[in-house]
């Protein structure tokens, strides 16, 4: 959820994150969950009908920032570049619903282990986002695997092998041209103390890139970005 800034509560092992810089510079922001990286198998996601919000803002938190500080984290064993946070319903005012309903998360957590590993993370984001989709757990939780894995990590970032800086506009273009279907206005990238903390992609509800609206980007200069560790 992108709410102003520092909103969001963690499971133990993130907490620090969210008080500290998950919270990102646009209306949303959390902490890092678990890697998925781009694949080709790709499902086709379950369109939640008459769901109270526009969009889905999807988040892909930059680890080695997390994991900086947060070395034992599980997510942090893979040594990950971006990883799945959080997908997002969003209303194109600048609001988001939260915490809709007390329905139970999904039956197996543990399918979904490929994008959130911490199942306490899993559990969180299907409360406070999950339950505002329209869609039961399961289908919650493979629509956001579906977004994961339809962002292609641009080669600059996944190969990254020691520290670079650089405008949060040529971070966006570099998204752009790895995802031909996204255009500048669909991403926005989210940083703390100058550092790269999370890259935002809008989508609507059958996952096609979108423009953000009132989402923006940090007013950074230039954001520095460490490589995994």
């Amino acid at each position: 959820m992108k709410h102003a800034t520092l909103s969001c509560a963690f499971v133990p092992a993130l907490l620090g994150l969210l008080l500290i810089s998950a919270c990102k510079s646009s209306p949303n922001a959390e902490s890092p969950a678990s890697g998925a990286s781009a694949s080709s198998d790709r499902a086709t996601p379950h369109v939640a009908q008459g769901s109270g919000f526009d969009y889905y803002l999807l988040n892909l938190s930059w680890s080695p920032e997390f994991c900086y500080s947060h070395p034992s984290a599980t997510e942090c064993a893979s040594h990950s570049t971006f990883v799945l946070h959080g997908l997002w319903p969003q209303n194109n005012n600048g609001g988001y619903p939260e915490n809709c309903s007390n329905a139970p998360g999904p039956s197996d957590p543990s399918s979904f282990s490929d994008i959130y590993p911490d199942q306490g993370l899993l559990q969180h984001e299907w409360q406070t986002h999950g339950t505002c989709s329209g869609l039961s757990a399961g289908d919650f939780f493979t629509t956001a695997r579906a977004a994961v894995r339809s962002i292609t990590i641009p080669p600059t970032l996944s190969n990254l092998s020691s520290q670079t800086s650089m405008p949060p506009d040529e971070i966006v273009s570099l998204f752009t041209r790895a995802n031909p279907a996204l255009t500048s206005d669909s991403v926005a990238i989210s940083c703390g103390h100058n550092f790269l903390t999370a890259v935002e992609v809008c989508l609507d509800k059958s996952l096609h890139p979108i423009a953000c609206g009132p989402i923006r980007s940090c007013r950074a200069n230039t954001v520095r970005i460490p490589p995994p560790r």
